[in-house]
């Protein structure tokens, strides 16, 4: 096996896997707020799917390179594309008032935001960069 095809396998592996884990943080809502780790590594893989190219690869070899460069590119571009930043003068605050809104529940029964007065409610709102 020749050593640009070795470089693209573990390319891929490394963009696979940082892949895998960002979306499993997703949907545990846990990504971190400094993402330049993922940014990073995601670049890396690119790195490393490049060089593959370089030391030579063949037909067949080259293939999990050019897959590890277009996930590499994905998170970062997405990343570039979307930041999210929080606008502090609406930001709402334990014990404010809510605007008035309609949205779905989780059985996707759509509720108007009058019918949550004199409860406690908490409504967690997540955006992905998908």
């Amino acid at each position: 096996m020749k050593t640009g095809t070795k470089l693209g396998l573990a390319a891929l592996a490394l963009a696979v896997g940082t892949f895998v884990f960002w979306f499993y943080l997703a949907r545990q809502v846990n990504l971190p707020d400094n993402r330049t780790g993922f940014v990073l590594v995601f670049l890396f893989a690119v790195a490393l799917g490049v060089s593959a190219y370089v030391k030579g690869t063949s037909i067949a070899g080259g293939i999990p390179p050019a897959i590890a460069i277009l996930i590499g590119l994905f998170l970062p571009f997405t990343i570039y594309v979307s930041p999210q930043e929080v606008e502090t003068a609406r930001v709402i605050k334990v014990g404010d008032t809510i605007p008035h809104f309609t949205a779905s529940d989780d059985k996707g029964v759509m509720f108007d935001s009058a019918s949550l007065s004199d409860h406690l409610v908490l409504i967690k709102f997540f955006r992905a960069h998908w």
